[in-house]
This record gives C-alpha cells, sequence and structure tokens, in this order.
C-alpha cells in the first residue's frame, strides 16, 4: 500500500471514528437548542448566546491560548519519541492551566457588574456574571485535560470526555428547563461546565506517559513554558478577536433588531457553524497534531493539507445538498415554526461552507508553523472584514444579508489564504483538485438554485437527483483514492484480532 493511500485511509478513519461519537454529540446538541426554543424561546436564546458569547471572550483572553499551543509541542515531542519531554511538556501545561483559569475567575468577578452593563446594557445580569464566573476555571481545567489526549491522539478518549461531559450536562438541563424556564439559564451552564471537567479528568488520568515523573527544574519551566506561552499568546489574540467580532455582532444586531433577531442570529449560525461545522472539528482533531509534527518539511506539509481539503471538501458537498434540500424540516425539527425567517440566511451561507472546507485546511498551515506574526496580521484583517460585511449585510438585508455576508467572507478568506500560503510556504494545489473542486462548486450551485422552483414534486424530484449525483461523486473520488472496500476489509481484520 502507497503512502498516500495509507495517508488518505488514516483522514478518513480518523473522521470516522470521532464523527461517529460526535454524531451523538450533535443530537445532544440538537435536543439542548430545541428545549431552549421550546420553554424560554427567541429571547431566551439571545440571553443564552450573550452571555456564552461574553465568557467564551474571557476564557480565550485568560486562557492565552494554551489548549492549542500545548496541542503543537507535546505532539512534536511525541512524534520524536521524546517521552521524557512528552511528560514534563504535559505537566507544565497542566501548571499554566491551572493558574490561567483563576485569572480568568477573578478578572469575571471584579469585572461582572461592567460586563453586564456592557453585554445587556445594565447591570440586572451582574449576579449571573458572579456565578458564571466559576465556569471560566472549569472550561480552562477541562480543556488542559483535553490538549492532552489531542497531543497524545488518544482520539477514543477525547471523544468520549467529549460525549459523556454533554450527556450528562444534557440530562441534567432537561428537568431545569422543564421547570424553572429562562430562570435555569445560569445552572445549566454551570452544569455543562461540571460535567465536562469531570469526564476530561476522568479520561485524561488514564493515559500515563511516564511512570517517574521527577522534579522540573526552574530553568525547564522557564524555556519550555515560555515557548507554550508564546505561541498561545498569539493564537489567544487571534482567538479573542474572532469571539470579539462575533460578539460585537450580536451587540449590533441586539440594539438595531432586539434579542429576538440575536436569537435568529444565534440560531443561524449554530446550524452552520456548531452543526455542519462540526465535520472540520471532528476532522481537526488528528489533522492538527499531524501538521505540527511535520510542520518543519513544506513538501510533508503540502501533501498532508492537499490530502485534508480533499476529503474536506468531498464529504462537505453531499452534507451541502441534503441541507439545502431539507432545511425547512432541518428549522422545524430543531428549533420552532418562529425560526423560518433564518431560512433565506442559513440557505446562503451554507455556500460559504464549501470555500470554508480548502480554506479550513490552508489555516492550520500558520498555527502548525507557530508563524505568530503572519498569523496575527491575517487575524485583524480577516475579523476587520468579518465585522464589516456582516454589519453591512445585516444592515441592508437583514437576516439574509448575513447569510450573504457569511458565504462571501469564506470565499475571500480562501483567496486570502491560498495567496499568502504560496508566497510564505510555497504552498499549492494539484490540478486535480480544483477539477474536483469545480465539480463540487457547480453541485452545490445548482441544488440552491432549485430552491426558488414553485412547483414541490419537481423540487423535490431534482433535489433528489443531485443528492444522488453529489453522494455518487463523493464516493467514486474517495474510493478512487482509497479503495473502501479494502480498508473496511483491513478494519474488520483489526477488530478480529483484538478478540
Amino acid at each position: 500500500m502507497t503512502d498516500s493511500k495509507k495517508s488518505y485511509q488514516q483522514i478518513l478513519k480518523t473522521t470516522s471514528l470521532f464523527g461517529g461519537v460526535q454524531f451523538f454529540s450533535i443530537l445532544i446538541s440538537i435536543i439542548r437548542t430545541k428545549l431552549i426554543a421550546v420553554f424560554i424561546g427567541p429571547a431566551g436564546m439571545g440571553i443564552i448566546a450573550l452571555l456564552n458569547s461574553t465568557l467564551n471572550v474571557l476564557s480565550s483572553v485568560s486562557g492565552l491560548g494554551i489548549e492549542t499551543s500545548a496541542v503543537k509541542s507535546i505532539s512534536e515531542n511525541f512524534n520524536k519519541d521524546d517521552i521524557r519531554m512528552v511528560s514534563i511538556t504535559i505537566r507544565i501545561v497542566k501548571r499554566i492551566i491551572f493558574f490561567t483559569g483563576i485569572l480568568g475567575m477573578v478578572l469575571t468577578l471584579i469585572f461582572s457588574k461592567a460586563l453586564s452593563i456592557l453585554t445587556f446594557g445594565d447591570s440586572s445580569q451582574t449576579y449571573s456574571f458572579v456565578f458564571l464566573s466559576l465556569t471560566i476555571l472549569f472550561k480552562q481545567l477541562s480543556s488542559g485535560q483535553l490538549a492532552v489526549l489531542q497531543g497524545l491522539r488518544h482520539l477514543k478518549f477525547l471523544a468520549k470526555a467529549n460525549f459523556y461531559g454533554n450527556l450528562f450536562g444534557l440530562l441534567f438541563s432537561i428537568p431545569l428547563y422543564i421547570y424553572f424556564k429562562i430562570d435555569a439559564i445560569i445552572p445549566t451552564i454551570l452544569l455543562a461546565s461540571v460535567t465536562s471537567l469531570i469526564f476530561s479528568f476522568y479520561y485524561s488520568n488514564k493515559v500515563r506517559v511516564e511512570s517517574k515523573k521527577g522534579e522540573i527544574t526552574k530553568e525547564v519551566f522557564v524555556t519550555e513554558g515560555k515557548s507554550i506561552v508564546k505561541l498561545g499568546f498569539m493564537l489567544t489574540i487571534s482567538s479573542v478577536l474572532t469571539l470579539l467580532t462575533a460578539y460585537l455582532i450580536q451587540i449590533y444586531i441586539g440594539k438595531t433588531g432586539g434579542l429576538e433577531q440575536v436569537g435568529f442570529y444565534n440560531a443561524g449560525f449554530t446550524l452552520l457553524n456548531s452543526y455542519v461545522g462540526i465535520i472540520f472539528t471532528v476532522m481537526s482533531t488528528d489533522y492538527f497534531p499531524k501538521l505540527a509534527s511535520i510542520n518543519s518539511d513544506n513538501d510533508k506539509v503540502r501533501i498532508s493539507v492537499q490530502q485534508q481539503a480533499f476529503i474536506s471538501v468531498l464529504i462537505i458537498t453531499p452534507i451541502i445538498v441534503l441541507f439545502l434540500a431539507f432545511s425547512p424540516i432541518i428549522v422545524k425539527l430543531l428549533y420552532t415554526l418562529k425560526f423560518e425567517a433564518i431560512l433565506p440566511m442559513i440557505c446562503i451561507g451554507i455556500l460559504g461552507m464549501l470555500f470554508r472546507a480548502v480554506s479550513w485546511a490552508m489555516g492550520f498551515i500558520l498555527i502548525a508553523k507557530g508563524d505568530s506574526k503572519i498569523l496575527i496580521k491575517t487575524e485583524v484583517g480577516f475579523n476587520i472584514l468579518s465585522l464589516l460585511m456582516n454589519v453591512s449585510g445585516y444592515y441592508f438585508y437583514g437576516l439574509e444579508g448575513l447569510g450573504i455576508s457569511f458565504c462571501l467572507y469564506f470565499f475571500f478568506h480562501f483567496i486570502g489564504l491560498k495567496i499568502i500560503t504560496q508566497k510564505q510556504y510555497h504552498f499549492y494545489f494539484e490540478r486535480d483538485f480544483y477539477q474536483i473542486y469545480f465539480i463540487c462548486f457547480i453541485i452545490c450551485i445548482i441544488s440552491f438554485l432549485f430552491r426558488f422552483i414553485e412547483n414541490e414534486v419537481l423540487k423535490n424530484g431534482l433535489f433528489a437527483l443531485m443528492i444522488l449525483i453529489s453522494f455518487g461523486f463523493s464516493f467514486y473520488k474517495i474510493n478512487k483514492k482509497i479503495n473502501l472496500s479494502e480498508m473496511l476489509t483491513s478494519f474488520d481484520q483489526q477488530k478480529k484480532s483484538k478478540k
């Protein structure tokens, strides 16, 4: 078997393995979202969106990006088989994470009143932020444990920690939403962070890297910790810019259109980023550590990115077609009839996921390389562009304008990263990739245009045809690269040998 085929098979195996568990996590998230929509409505969803956005910004600022930079450091040392250094790095990461968690909690407590005024326009939510300060600490500690599992590529444990954390968070939240409705918002957010913390610690402690711990000298701690914090700080700026952009957009929508519009905005982008975009989260779980471990070799990086982009595009294409065909049903199933207002937004926005599939794969090059200067410059530029486009889109065309701006933003993001990575790292895609990408683009555009057919029978028939074409094309191209029957046979043999 060629190295290329092995690489493609590894990508697909990882995606299917982690994706299977993530599928159930999505179901949990869907049930939670449905509960919120039914029991507290769009306005309640708007409150949750604003609280979570604020907490995410605070967590990102205080966390210093350690959860991502730690994955890079751990995976690099793990790839070199330097177990001693891996063990030291893990212990340093856990110490830093504890400090950043305490820092985030204290900052939230001190500025609770100011956060309430800034977010909601008054001090009514001051005590909400006081109680939720604990979630900052819990989230930081949890993310540190998950970073260890990801860096060591213990994907099964990572998937289980995420799944059980979400599951028990949901089970505790159901009776709270039923009986306390909007008053259940704060307790459910707290409980979700606690359950995530418990399971992240449980599965992280199952991994034993080195039995002899020993003392970490001050020199080693400073040297290793400095490199982790330096990259993490740059990633923090990048993450904060993204979160701040989303935060400012939600505040603008809230002040222009009200909390209900914020709820619609959040519901629409939850569908695009959390449910459809989950495929990128699934694939990045193994993709980022792998790319970080070979970051010094541009040729290997180029091959790895192209392979990942190839699989990403072929997986996302039939998902886009399915989404366009069943979007009215999906919205009614996940939310309520009130949320049909988001249909134009999400149907235009979903086309942007095809551009995102490629720009996402290229974007990891900057992080894997640890090229902080270029990373910051690109993030500043792209976030300013995102803010301007989303505000303009909503100002001129309302919710539909947000869908247009989302789609166009990822088109510009794709073009921009292509120019940057080619100039800095001599990155390029092979001609056959562009041919496949063009066909996928045409399939998605045609499917989008079918939405405007008034005859329901004809429209549904054509959608059914495009679903078959998209799945057939993706299956044919993936099978050509991988030989799926060979892969399934190999997987079946491995399972039998373990029994």
